[in-house]
C-alpha cells in the first residue's frame, strides 16, 4: 500500500486498526505520521484520544495498555509510536497485533531500517497490519520528484536549478522538501525557480558548485576548475572535499558504465543520463576528451584523493590543496 492510497482512505475516514510504516526514506513516513497526529482526530477529541510514544522511552506494556483503552467521548482513538526502531522488546507487541481493538488506530513508525524478517512478529505484521515500506528514491527519479514537488506548489523550475538542488542536497527528501518550501515562500510574483533563486535563498552559487566543476573537468577547462576550487576554499561549506569527491565519482562512474553497455548509441547515452540535456552534454565532453582509459584514470584519481581526504596516505593537507593537485593530474 502506497502513501497516496493510505492518505486517500484516511481522508474518507476509512481506517484499519493496525498500521506499520518502515523503511529507509523518512520523508513519506513523516507525512503519514504528521497527518495521523494532527488531522486524523478533530481537535476537540485529540486531547483525550491521541497518545504518542517515542521508541527510545516507550515501554511495551504501557503501549499495549494504551491501545486496549476505549476512546473517551468518541468512536476512535489514535496511538502512535514514533521512532519505533529504538524501542526495546518491540516484538512483545505481537499479542496486540493478533487481537487489536477495533476502536483503536495503532500506528508504528519504524524509520530508517527494516524489522528483521526472520522474526515471527514480522510475519504477524504482514498478515494483520496495513504495511508500508518507504524506499529511498532512485537516482534517476530525483529530478522528476523535484519538479513534481515544485509543481504541486504552483511553480515551475528550470533544469539547471533542479540539477543544482540535486547535486547539493542529494536524495535527502526531507531536506529537499524544506528547501523547496523556503524558496516557494519567497518567490512572491515569480512563477519559475531559476538558478538565481537557488543562490539567493539556499546559498548554492550558480557559478561555483560541484555541477559546474564537473562541467569544467569534462571540457578540460583548468582555469575555470581552479577558480571554482578557490571559491570552495573561501567558502568551506559550499562543497567540502568529502562531499565533492563522491559526487564527482558518482557522475563520472555513470559515464564509465556507458562503455560496459552493448548499445553505445547516442540514444542509449541519453537514457543513461536520464534525458537531462546538461548531463548529456557533460557526458559527451568526458567521452570526447578522456576516452575509456582517461575516464578510468579519473575514477582512480578520485578514489586515491578520497582516501587522502580521510587521512590515508596523507598527513593533513587541506582539502582545497588536494583538490587542486587532483585536478592538475586529471587534466594534464
Amino acid at each position: 500500500m502506497g502513501v497516496e492510497k493510505i492518505l486517500s482512505a484516511w481522508k474518507k475516514n476509512k481506517f484499519s486498526p493496525l498500521y506499520w510504516f518502515e523503511g529507509e526514506e523518512d520523508y513519506y513516513i513523516d507525512i503519514l505520521v504528521n497527518y495521523a497526529e494532527n488531522q486524523m482526530l478533530p481537535a476537540s477529541e485529540a486531547s483525550f484520544n491521541l497518545t504518542v510514544f517515542y521508541g527510545k522511552d516507550a515501554d511495551w506494556a504501557a503501549v499495549m495498555n494504551a491501545c486496549r483503552r476505549y476512546p473517551m467521548f468518541a468512536e476512535k482513538q489514535v496511538v502512535i509510536i514514533k521512532e519505533a526502531q529504538f524501542m526495546k522488546d518491540i516484538d512483545k507487541l505481537e499479542p496486540y497485533f493478533l487481537a487489536p481493538l477495533a476502536s483503536t488506530i495503532f500506528i508504528v513508525a519504524y524509520k530508517s531500517k527494516k524489522l528483521d524478517k526472520r522474526l515471527r512478529f514480522y510475519k504477524t505484521i504482514q498478515a494483520k497490519a496495513e504495511y508500508f515500506y518507504s524506499q529511498k528514491i532512485r537516482e534517476d527519479k530525483l529530478q522528476e520528484w523535484i519538479k513534481e514537488m515544485v509543481n504541486e506548489r504552483g511553480y515551475d523550475i528550470t533544469t539547471k536549478a533542479a540539477l543544482l538542488l540535486e547535486e547539493h542536497i542529494g536524495n535527502d527528501l526531507c531536506r529537499m522538501a524544506n528547501e523547496i518550501e523556503k524558496i516557494s515562500v519567497n518567490l512572491k510574483n515569480k512563477k519559475t525557480i531559476t538558478e538565481d533563486e537557488i543562490e539567493l535563498y539556499i546559498g548554492i552559487s550558480k557559478e561555483y558548485n560541484i555541477f559546474e566543476l564537473l562541467g569544467a573537468i569534462a571540457i578540460k577547462d583548468m582555469a575555470k576548475a581552479i577558480k571554482i576550487v578557490k571559491y570552495f576554499e573561501a567558502n568551506p561549506k559550499a562543497a567540502p572535499l568529502q562531499a565533492a569527491l563522491p559526487a564527482l565519482y558518482s557522475s563520472i562512474s555513470r559515464v564509465y558504465g556507458f562503455y560496459g553497455q552493448q548499445d553505445q548509441s547516442e540514444s542509449a547515452l541519453k537514457q543513461m543520463m536520464f534525458h537531462n540535456p546538461v548531463a548529456i552534454a557533460q557526458a559527451k565532453g568526458i567521452i570526447k576528451n578522456y576516452g575509456y582509459p582517461g575516464i578510468e584514470r579519473l575514477l582512480l584519481l578520485l578514489h586515491h584523493y578520497n582516501l587522502k581526504s580521510i587521512g590515508i596516505g596523507d598527513t593533513g593537507t587541506p582539502g582545497p590543496v588536494l583538490m587542486k593537485e587532483m585536478l592538475i593530474k586529471m587534466m594534464v
